[in-house]
């Protein structure tokens, strides 16, 4: 049973023995080039004491003997090391490095009985011994990892759990299909994730950062504007990523449209294009009208939401329905605006009431209230 505690032991192992085959290196690098050592004033006579009692081992006595023995201390660390999975590893890298480590870590022994200058031969017989001693570090890092890849238990049943799923096309004139990778007993394959029609709802959920608009989002405007020339309302709430996304997919697919269509981007904070909330071209009977005004005045006095079906609350609405509805029909509506409907609001009720009431279906939303001055809208 593996435990914190026999964690901690094994580590505390692994550790002593990658520090013991530094030491090693470190004391034989001191004794065969002293000379370097000496010339970079590194030297004291104590330490010189210390490494002559060192060499009396039998490991020091001779290189091969002592870079061997450094070897296995290295295996042995490497063997302890719990690599982390990387798929992006390659077997062959991990090989050449591996090969080119103990090429310079042995080969650099051929320096030591070459004749030249000694400071030069001694500080390249370290630096190749060195650069082959982290190499074989580095190579046997990788081959930890490659080895947990492939012979590492699933402790979590993830294989067995893998299933197939969609790897057709299926496309329509409503679809968006997405392509998609999965795995399915050891093997990467290919699939698409089609949602059929993605006007009957499609609900995409993810915490901050997971890839919503990245992944999914982003490739489904994209498909609905260049591939099926959709039209769009798309709602921006961190104006401008998803308006940059759907302008330029509009920039490429707009020749395609039978009939070009236009980008428009309404934003209050720093406005770009104008529309008219009350185009009456969209408002087909007087029910429109009312939700319209209904929408307008709930949303400048949210307490009304609370309060609705009071009079005092459908008593504006209903008045602000008569206007619009009146603004309609008033030669074919082309004085139906949010600023007009305002302005002929402020008109004396008593010669606006007469006006309102030549519509025969405005007239049951005024009442027969009587026409006096002293009648009023109530105040918020």
């Amino acid at each position: 049973m593996s435990t914190g505690e026999n964690d901690n032991g094994l580590r505390a192992i692994r550790d002593l023995t990658r520090l013991i085959s530094i030491a090693l290196l470190l004391i034989h690098f001191y004794s065969i080039c002293h000379i370097i050592f000496d010339y970079w004033h590194l030297t004291a006579p104590v330490v010189d004491s210390i490494i002559l009692n060192f060499m009396s081992f039998g490991i020091f006595k001779d290189v091969w003997n002592l870079k061997l023995s450094v070897l296995i201390l290295l295996i042995v660390f490497l063997m302890g090391m719990q690599g982390k999975k990387d798929e992006k590893i390659n077997l062959k890298a991990a090989i050449a490095y591996s090969i080119t480590g103990l090429l310079l870590f042995f080969a650099s022994n051929l320096l030591i009985f070459a004749n030249g200058n000694l400071l030069m031969l001694g500080m390249c017989y370290m630096a190749f011994t060195l650069i082959g001693y982290l190499l074989l570090i580095a190579g046997g890092a990788y081959l930890s990892r490659i080895l947990k890849i492939h012979l590492a238990k699933d402790i979590f049943n993830d294989e067995n759990e893998t299933f197939p799923q969609e790897e057709r096309l299926l496309e329509n004139e409503f679809s968006v299909n997405l392509p998609t990778k999965y795995k399915l007993k050891g093997k990467v394959r290919n699939g698409w994730l089609n949602i059929i029609n993605a006007a009957r709802l499609c609900t995409i959920i993810g915490s901050p950062g997971a890839g919503k608009t990245f992944f999914l989002i982003r490739e489904i405007i994209k498909q609905a504007i260049e591939k099926k020339q959709f039209s769009a309302l798309i709602y921006d709430f961190k104006y401008d990523d998803l308006a940059k996304i759907a302008y330029n997919s509009w920039l490429k697919a707009k020749h395609r449209y039978t009939n070009q269509p236009g980008f428009y981007i309404i934003n209050f904070d720093e406005p770009i294009n104008r529309c008219n909330p009350l185009e009456p071209s969209s408002m087909h009977d007087i029910t429109d009208a009312s939700e319209s005004s209904r929408t307008i005045l709930l949303g400048l006095n949210m307490d009304w939401i609370k309060k609705t079906g009071d009079f005092f609350v459908e008593s504006p609405i209903n008045f602000l329905t008569a206007i619009i509805w009146y603004l309609k029909k008033y030669q074919g509506g082309r004085f139906c605006t949010l600023p007009h409907a305002i302005e002929l609001m402020q008109i004396n009720y008593m010669e606006l009431f007469p006006v309102l009431a030549s519509e025969p279906e405005i007239e049951v939303l005024i009442g027969e209230r009587p026409l006096s001055s002293e009648w009023a809208l109530p105040s918020k």
